[in-house]
């Protein structure tokens, strides 16, 4: 790969983070699409930009209720950096919201052996392990 290509995919990358942040989903989504499939075709660049487009564009599908897209994205991100703990905390997020405490008790677990100050995700734990604990005091 030539690095004429490799500039290429970083400006797209540039654009869709730019596009991320002014809130345009849609032209963000496609533009982290195609910079993922352009690092999964020729398989150079870092695994960070690859880990951060997937993570991004999983928050798109989150935002859009799409938790199924977003957890298939999020774990995309784990699998291309495993030191990346945001992944791991939005994978939480969505076990989570649909019910799923083991899930997210684990993926919370597994941010915070990352980043123990992970203030985010030692809230997220603890309020998991207390939704956890009332709903087997139901008993369901």
């Amino acid at each position: 790969m030539d690095s004429g290509s490799r500039g290429d995919d970083r400006q797209l990358l540039r654009n869709a983070h730019s596009e991320f942040r002014k809130r345009n989903m849609e032209i963000a989504e496609d533009l982290y699409t195609r910079f993922i499939a352009s690092r999964l075709h020729t398989r150079a660049g870092g695994a960070k930009d690859l880990a951060a487009a997937f993570n991004n564009r999983g928050q798109i599908k989150y935002l859009r209720v799409d938790f199924d897209g977003a957890v298939a994205d999020y774990t995309s991100a784990i699998e291309a950096d495993g030191c990346f703990e945001i992944p791991l905390y939005n994978r939480g997020l969505v076990h989570y919201r649909l019910g799923f405490f083991e899930g997210a008790k684990n993926d919370f677990r597994q941010a915070l052996e990352i980043n123990p100050d992970f203030e985010d995700a030692k809230v997220s734990l603890q309020q998991t392990l207390l939704d956890q604990q009332h709903k087997m005091n139901r008993g369901y």
